[in-house]
């Protein structure tokens, strides 16, 4: 049975932080392969910031064009709103001799019982997550505990917000971003 990590999200833009947790991810010996998932605009997030899905997928392709994953656009398919559920059921339909982990960082496994059905990701998958150095997870629920997954992860103290608010600021681009992706930015004027 192939085991295949999910790492989806709207990576609006990618970065350096999203590499490094995918390297973690990959590194970790739970899976074979890690399927990076692609979203359209989450039911939790603002849709009008974000640039359109296909400079997001081409960035993505460029950002991780050097590592070992799959960049998949199945949610920007399936029917909206895209719930996390909603896709890890597909997918386990479309791949029955798949085993199935959805990776996260620590930040998102401290509001999972939150999402919606979170019960029903639980069911299709177990969560792999690039743990803090030094975290207790008391305010976890026990069921969500138990089908977690941990993995060692040096965070990256970025994100995309902070992305777009510098987005004039080409050294900060430079020490966050691959080089493509900024390339792409800059000559399609995107976040400006």
């Amino acid at each position: 049975m192939k085991k295949i990590g999910l790492f989806g999200g709207t990576f609006d833009p990618v970065h350096n932080g999203h590499i490094e947790i995918a390297k973690s991810f990959l590194g970790s010996n739970f899976i074979d392969e890690l399927w990076i998932l692609l979203t359209p605009f989450p039911p939790h997030k603002s849709a009008e910031f974000n640039v359109s899905y296909s400079w997001r997928y081409e960035m993505l392709k460029c950002a991780f064009r050097d590592i070992n994953c799959s960049i998949l656009t199945i949610e920007n398919e399936l029917s909206t709103p895209s719930y996390t559920f909603r896709t890890i059921k597909h997918l386990k339909t479309e791949f029955p001799d798949h085993k199935f982990f959805f990776c996260m960082g620590e930040d998102s496994l401290e509001k999972f019982d939150t999402w919606r059905h979170y019960e029903r990701i639980l069911e299709e998958a177990d969560l792999l997550v690039a743990q803090r150095p030094k975290t207790d997870h008391n305010n976890v629920l026990p069921e969500i505990l138990e089908k977690t997954h941990f993995v060692n992860h040096e965070p990256i103290e970025i994100s995309s917000s902070e992305i777009k608010a510098r987005i004039n600021d080409p050294g900060f681009l430079s020490k966050n971003l691959p080089d493509k992706v900024i390339s792409i930015i800059e000559k399609e004027n995107l976040y400006r």
